[in-house]
């Protein structure tokens, strides 16, 4: 939806199953529409898509494509953002570390990209702005080569060069968002900054970051340092990930619920910062840092109180649950973000509720479906929005 002060706020249809476009289009006709009757008010409902390879393509179909403008028109509708992070199957199977693959050091990456941006020439009302966020370049488990690494740079100036011919072609103002994540390529804000500062200002006109309010918060950085960094250095907000992890002092008790959490679909990074302080500690998935725990490797506070370890896991829970007496959550980051958007609105345009794990949530923190939960999140994220008036 369009927001007073030039701003769209969307949630990303990644909480929905589909990987064909007939797939994607259903959840969009069903569930998207139930939410925008319930939060949009009648006026324009901002989508966040989610494609995959093989919707992208199938969309990429001049007939599909002029179907689903006509469409957009006539359900009061408008795209602004894609999430091209996932480029395959993403639900109902197991999808862990390949979520990164093909990663940035592949053609397959860089041809899906493009092509994402193909369309969001089309989709996106001329002299708009259009933004697609990706995965910040790939898996540091997969123990890239320098060969690979060098290739994902020249895939990204590609990109970069194609998204510029875009822009003067189709008046259209498009950008690219690496989305650094815990044990990623690019994980931190400061390596972020490091890898752009490689290129130049024109590259980076076009590609900036996709500023993920979990991810970063489960590295512990501050968004109003994190942002003032960005600011400094030069980097393009390209979008605001809406999003929340989940934390906890790691008490018996903590770590018996937190059992609750380890399934087998998507990848749980968990990050440690030790009580009495020194380096972070990290771990690929939840099972490793729960094993840990086990054997005495991380300790288990008895009392689960502040003083203590605190550990912060990858697992996106919604932004408007709340903390109970053993969870607590990161809205805290999502709010200062909010805080720094409000006073420099013009940082960036595009936000999006990312809670794509509604289908894995244990039961407590699942609504009844899934109209339910979207709307819950929107409510409370515009209220967030209304106390610094940007809403």
């Amino acid at each position: 939806m369009r927001l007073p002060q030039g701003h769209h706020l969307a949630y990303c249809t990644n909480i929905h199953r589909g990987e064909t476009w007939e797939e994607v289009f259903a959840a969009l006709s069903t569930h998207a529409l139930a939410v925008r009757d319930r939060v949009s008010g009648g006026a324009p409902f901002g989508l966040g898509l989610r494609l995959g390879a093989v919707a992208a393509r199938e969309l990429a179909d001049r007939d599909a494509l002029l179907a689903f403008q006509r469409w957009l028109e006539r359900e009061n509708c408008y795209v602004f953002t894609i999430n091209g992070f996932p480029y395959g199957q993403f639900h109902g199977t197991r999808v862990k570390e390949r979520v990164y693959q093909p990663d940035w050091a592949t053609r397959e990456r860089l041809d899906y990209t493009m092509g994402l941006f193909d369309l969001m020439a089309e989709l996106v009302p001329r002299g708009g702005e259009g933004s697609v966020s990706t995965l910040p370049l790939s898996f540091k488990g997969f123990d890239w080569t320098p060969f690979e690494r060098q290739a994902a740079r020249q895939h990204l100036l590609e990109c970069a060069a194609h998204i510029e011919k875009l822009v003067q072609v189709s008046g259209r103002d498009l950008h690219l968002g690496l989305e650094p994540e815990p044990l990623c390529t690019i994980e931190t804000t400061g390596e972020l900054i490091e890898f752009l500062s490689e290129f130049d200002d024109d590259f980076r006109r076009v590609i900036g970051v996709n500023y993920d309010c979990c991810h970063l918060a489960i590295e512990f950085e501050d968004p109003r340092e994190a942002l003032a960094q960005l600011a400094a250095a030069g980097v393009r907000v390209s979008k605001f990930h809406v999003s929340s992890a989940l934390r906890l002092h790691p008490s018996a008790e903590g770590l018996a619920r937190l059992r609750e959490f380890d399934e087998e679909t998507y990848l749980h990074q968990v990050v440690v910062r030790p009580a009495g302080g020194g380096p972070l500690r990290r771990y690929v998935d939840l099972p490793d840092a729960l094993l840990a725990a086990a054997e005495g490797r991380e300790a288990v506070n008895r009392a689960g109180g502040d003083g203590s370890d605190e550990w912060r896991v990858h697992f996106h829970v919604p932004v408007h649950a709340h903390p109970d007496l053993v969870f607590r959550d990161t809205r805290d980051h999502v709010s200062g973000m909010l805080d720094v958007l409000a006073a420099s609105p013009g940082l960036c345009h595009h936000l999006e509720i990312e809670t794509y794990t509604w289908g894995v949530l244990p039961g407590e923190l699942r609504r009844s479906n899934v109209t339910d939960q979207i709307a819950a999140e929107y409510e409370w994220v515009l209220g967030e929005m209304r106390q610094r008036g940007l809403a």
